[in-house]
């Protein structure tokens, strides 16, 4: 598969980067994405019992992002689920998922399977998944595709199509989509993109992936979940769920993510998700760690990241009392970027 090239920075600087339209193959062995199939007479039951957001409610036209967290309130994975099949037998789901902890969480909610009925397993050959940019996503969506929303589901020319947040661009908000169909057919429509450009869109949108990296690092809301779909606090309960509506209905929300970028020095390594942002204040004191990077995607001449900083860190950030580094006291500068969405208040 041919891929375009990452773009050339700007003269205005990193945080003008522009992304180019086309289509990104997340599916094979090469891959940072796998998929896990759900299904069975109890499967929404299941679902609804184990992630954040609700889907006995699901409509045929949604997809749902949500998380799996631990008893605390940690986040062991996080999904774009979309249902692909429901009779009067039951229903099939797809949960998609990083790759690197697949394994790991497949094992954890077969743990709660017990009597129900329903069977879990990974999604191999036979179904492909695709990223798609800009003009990619609109022509396989087809009609409708300008008043498409976040989460939004259709089935279209043998595709399963998700719409998602868009990446965040200089001047414009560039339209993604995920994409699920028969291996057997052709891509969808658009140039084949390296699979980098998926991840520097996937930081961009401001909506956080769980990795292995960040396995129980962040509780939904420091990654801004409640934010951007991936949490309904009005349905029952579901692991961690009252560490999560607590954090949510006392006001106890401390850290937010933050999209940043940086330069890198000649040789200097990237950034890595699960590192530590430190606060260097202006006024000399210790250096300190105030945040987790939860993604990384490189681009020229640097990175662009997502983390999940103390409120006061992100705010003596912009107001000049202190810098933030990334990874190390003696870590790339980051420069703080706004968020492509509004955050909601707490309840």
């Amino acid at each position: 598969m041919t891929s375009v090239p990452n773009p050339t920075p700007p003269a205005a600087g990193l945080a003008g980067l522009s992304l180019p339209d086309g289509v990104v193959l997340l599916s094979g062995a090469d891959s940072n994405w796998g998929m896990i199939r759900v299904q069975g007479a109890d499967a929404t039951r299941f679902l609804q019992a184990q992630l954040t957001h609700d889907f006995a409610l699901l409509q045929p036209d949604q997809a749902r992002l949500a998380a799996f967290c631990n008893a605390k309130g940690r986040m062991q994975a996080s999904f774009v689920a979309l249902r692909t099949a429901q009779d009067a037998e039951g229903a099939s789901y797809l949960l998609v998922c990083r790759k690197d902890l697949l394994a790991t969480v497949l094992k954890r909610l077969r743990m709660f399977v017990l009597r129900s009925k329903v069977t879990l397993e990974e999604v191999g050959e036979g179904l492909s998944l695709y990223g798609l940019l800009g003009e990619a996503a609109e022509t396989a969506w087809g009609e409708g595709a300008t008043g498409a929303q976040p989460w939004d589901y259709r089935y279209h020319d043998g595709r399963h199509l998700v719409w998602l947040y868009p990446a965040a661009e200089p001047d414009a908000r560039l339209p993604r989509a995920l994409c699920v169909q028969a291996s057997e057919l052709p891509a969808p429509a658009g140039a084949p993109l390296d699979a980098s450009l998926w991840e520097l869109a996937e930081v961009r949108s401001g909506v956080t992936t769980v990795s292995q990296a960040s396995y129980e690092a962040f509780v939904p809301q420091m990654v801004n979940y409640e934010s951007v779909g991936g949490v309904n606090f009005k349905k029952g309960c579901y692991p961690g769920q009252e560490v999560v509506a607590r954090s949510q209905f006392r006001g106890a929300i401390k850290r937010r993510a933050h999209p940043a970028v940086g330069a890198l020095a000649a040789g200097a390594a990237l950034p890595q998700a699960g590192q530590d942002v430190w606060r260097i204040a202006s006024d000399g004191g210790e250096p300190e760690p105030c945040g987790v990077i939860a993604q990384v995607a490189p681009m020229d001449g640097g990175f662009a990241l997502l983390a999940s900083l103390q409120n006061s860190c992100a705010d003596d950030a912009v107001q000049g009392r202190a810098t933030l580094r990334a990874g190390a006291a003696d870590g790339p500068e980051l420069q703080l970027q706004p968020l492509p969405y509004a955050l909601l208040e707490d309840i």
